[in-house]
């Protein structure tokens, strides 16, 4: 028969009472059983928990007709719960949490601050008529006057060719709104970086000052 290992005495775990007590100081004497047995006998018997694998072994390897039966060894006997040890968190996850924190804490102060600050005003392009006129008509005159110079090149290149004189202004309407096209994409990546810029700074002083007083609550 195998001998149990007390070193590796995991699994269900009882509250000694005096029936079992009073069998192990018994089977520290049992010629029956093995040295080893006898010696976790006389380990087990001054302790308030046994493991039942090891209480096991040493009913099954004592002597039938003096070892106490089952139900009375037990009796009195109560199952022993250990709680698990907590499971620690890895560095990335403590990175995440802070990281997840600092922003719920930002969206907190955001949302305690809303009805005091005041709004940011995003100005888009063509927000108003007049900006929409005033770049219509800013279009419609440089388109003409790239006709007009393209009219006019071609006109002294091909000796007055009625039919290339017009597919020079043509050319020169198309050059005049490619690079109107070109200046307004310029003008507005400008003024997205401007606002992103504006609004990272803003963001970031606001969580400045917003950390030293969460600081002080703790």
């Amino acid at each position: 028969m195998d001998q149990p290992d007390p070193k590796n005495a995991s699994g269900l775990i009882l509250s000694v009472s005096e029936p079992m007590r009073i069998f192990l100081a018994s089977a520290c004497d049992d010629r029956r059983l093995s040295a080893e047995l006898r010696d976790i006998a006389s380990d087990l018997r001054s302790r308030n928990t046994v493991p039942y694998k090891l209480l096991r072994g040493i009913w099954t390897g004592s002597d039938p007709s003096t070892r106490p039966d089952l139900s009375g060894l037990f009796s009195g006997s109560e199952f022993v719960f250990t709680s698990p040890k907590p499971r620690e968190k890895s560095e990335e996850l403590k990175l995440r949490l802070v990281k997840l924190r600092e922003i719920a804490e930002r969206k907190e102060y955001a949302e305690l601050v809303k009805d005091i600050t005041p709004r940011k005003q995003v100005e888009e392009p063509f927000s108003s008529y007049k900006d929409q006129l005033g770049f219509g008509l800013h279009v419609g005159l440089t388109m003409f006057t790239g006709y007009l110079v393209g009219y006019a090149s071609f006109r002294a290149l091909f000796n007055r060719n009625p039919a290339l004189s017009a597919a020079g202004g043509i050319l020169g309407l198309v050059l005049a709104m490619l690079v109107e096209t070109l200046l307004f994409i310029i003008k507005t990546s400008k003024d997205d970086q401007i606002q992103s810029s504006k609004s990272s700074s803003s963001s970031s002083s606001s969580s400045a000052s917003f950390t030293p007083t969460i600081k002080k609550n703790q």
